[in-house]
């Protein structure tokens, strides 16, 4: 029962998540309004997340090599979906254009890097 338990529950954050990528701000219906806000600071805490266990797992990066590899590949995803915001509504500010370069060549490079280390 809980394999189907998190399964369902996984639903949501896919079925967000792929409406968010896709649709951009437009997903959350009030572009400028306390939806969005809520959103980046949501958004802003799983990042936060995200560099926390990059962090961790530098301690002992052997030990830790799949987590490693779970963390870069949702941030190249997550950097897909910035791409096809880019393909679909033109160049974003630059901030946007530094991260995007961050999630589609520096995070690559770092797994590749720890995969001929390990």
């Amino acid at each position: 029962m809980l394999p189907l338990a998190i399964r369902l529950a996984a639903l949501v954050p896919l079925l967000a998540g792929g409406a968010g990528a896709l649709l951009g701000p437009a997903f959350l219906g009030d572009t400028t309004g306390p939806a969005t806000a809520s959103h980046l600071r949501y958004l802003s805490g799983l990042l936060l997340g995200l560099g926390g266990l990059a962090w961790w797992c530098a301690g002992n990066l052997a030990a830790r090599q799949r987590v490693f590899a779970a963390l870069s590949a949702m941030v190249v995803t997550g950097g897909l979906a910035r791409l096809l915001g880019l393909a679909l509504e033109g160049l974003p500010p630059w901030p946007h254009v530094a991260a995007l370069g961050m999630e589609l060549g520096v995070v690559p490079a770092l797994w590749l890097w720890s995969r001929r280390a390990g």
